[in-house]
């Protein structure tokens, strides 16, 4: 599945590359739709575009503060083992603390920003070759290397036998329920788009950005699930019930069988985690924005206002740090709020997605409103069909979203995302009706006008 979901939304980030070529805007979808969509559909369906893209980052920036909170509480949990518990209040506490540290970067240290990305970059390529040559050299786990009959068994069993321990009924149906596990983390290729205005020749950068950033995340990713797939050994029920909340810090004390090499890892996928927060407070705070100057959402005019002394919508940040507080409240109640956050996030770009990708396909396909805008990342002939690809992916996905992990599940495993989505609809187009449609034009208007 994971494979499957990379192949899929590489054909997006394609799509949205040479669609970011063509329009290099802080809007991203909604301007794209604002583009190609058909006239007297382009208002309102860049409006729909623009709210449930800031549903799917602003929830998206949660869900990464909540990750990097989860691995402080490992390490608490490893190096405390006798004392410490993880409980709902630590996660919420901690992504809140996540978030605050990701917006001082995004404030006070802005200039220094792209010095630390930096740094961090490096760190991230010291880091996957840290985990690969303690897990290539220190797997499999003792008790399973004495036995290689049976250790070689269980490797083939990892890849040719498949079971659906949920109880659906079916091993595909079960298999397509985990798309959410995958998509969590491959996802947001459109995270450069919303920062293109701050970008030097924006139109070759950003695409080309996208493309090799998704490559290479798609590639050491699948290295790192198949490596870490064949070091589980005999523990998968030790994996699922440890009291570290993380699968792969327990995989790694088995593996190293030392907490001091096990917490220095765990520490650096901390460090690295905190940094993504970075970017998602810089993501979600640029498409808030973007969308509020175009006055798509309430007290559009407080939201699009930059500051005389400072280069960064600090009204937009700190309305993200707003939400992300608020989100983080559900973390107390549920113990399995990280799905369900992560699942409304996953729907809200997963639409944002498909209406675009459906605008550019039906003006490729019209003929009377002439050829595309032009690009400098040209998919040329192969244009459609990764296209149609990527809207045939997406759209196979998008209703399993909605599943509960397990069937027949109790409110409190219930994945409630298809009741938030719904609300977050209702209420947009409500909005829409009654003031959006007088005041929202779109991005394809203004210019226009300017015309």
């Amino acid at each position: 599945m994971f494979f499957v979901t990379c192949v899929g939304l590489m054909l997006s980030t394609l799509s949205m590359a040479e669609m970011a070529s063509m329009a290099p805007t802080s809007g991203g979808q909604y301007h794209w739709v604002s583009e190609f969509a058909p006239q007297r559909h382009q208002k309102f369906l860049s409006y729909m575009v623009g709210w449930v893209s800031a549903l799917g980052w602003q929830t998206a920036l949660v869900v990464t503060a909540y990750t990097a909170s989860q691995q402080f509480e490992a390490l608490i949990a490893l190096n405390v083992p006798s004392s410490y518990r993880i409980q709902g209040w630590h996660g919420t506490l901690l992504s809140i603390a996540v978030t605050i540290f990701a917006i001082i970067f995004n404030t006070a240290m802005a200039r220094k920003l792209p010095l630390f990305e930096v740094l961090v970059g490096v760190l991230n390529v010291l880091g996957f070759a840290a985990f690969l040559t303690v897990l290539w050299s220190m797997a499999p786990p003792q008790d399973a290397a004495n036995d290689n009959d049976n250790n070689t068994r269980r490797k083939n069993e990892a890849w040719t036998e498949f079971q659906d321990n949920a109880g659906w009924g079916n091993v595909g149906l079960a298999t397509l329920v985990g798309i959410l596990g995958p998509s969590v983390t491959l996802i947001g290729a459109d995270s450069a788009c919303h920062l293109s205005e701050e970008v030097r020749d924006a139109s070759w950068v950003l695409p080309r950005s996208m493309v090799v950033t998704a490559a290479i995340n798609y590639t050491v990713g699948f290295v790192m699930t198949v490596t870490v797939m064949m070091t589980v050994g005999d523990h998968a029920s030790e994996l699922l019930d440890s009291r570290m909340g993380q699968v792969y810090v327990q995989v790694l004390l088995n593996v190293t069988q030392s907490r001091l090499g096990t917490s220095v890892l765990t520490a650096l996928m901390a460090v690295l985690l905190l940094f993504c927060a970075v970017n998602g407070v810089t993501t979600s705070s640029r498409q808030l924005f973007a969308f509020a100057r175009d006055n798509g959402l309430p007290c559009s005019r407080w939201l699009a206002t930059v500051p005389a002394d400072r280069d960064i919508p600090l009204n937009a940040v700190m309305t993200t740090l707003a939400i992300t507080a608020l989100l983080s409240l559900i973390i107390i109640g549920s113990s399995i709020a990280f799905n369900v956050i992560a699942a409304i996030g996953q729907v809200g770009l997963y639409t944002s997605y498909i209406i675009t990708l459906g605008a550019i396909i039906a003006r490729r396909f019209s003929r009377r409103r002439g050829p595309l805008p032009r690009s400098r990342f040209d998919l040329g002939r192969a244009g459609l069909p990764i296209n149609l690809g990527a809207l045939a992916f997406l759209m196979v996905m998008f209703p399993f979203l909605f599943f509960p992990s397990a069937p027949n599940p109790s409110p409190a495993e219930m994945n409630w995302s298809c009741l938030v989505y719904s609300v977050v609809v209702v209420f947009t187009m409500m909005y829409y009706f009654f003031k959006g449609r007088h005041v929202y034009q779109g991005p394809v208007e203004y210019v226009r006008k300017d015309i």
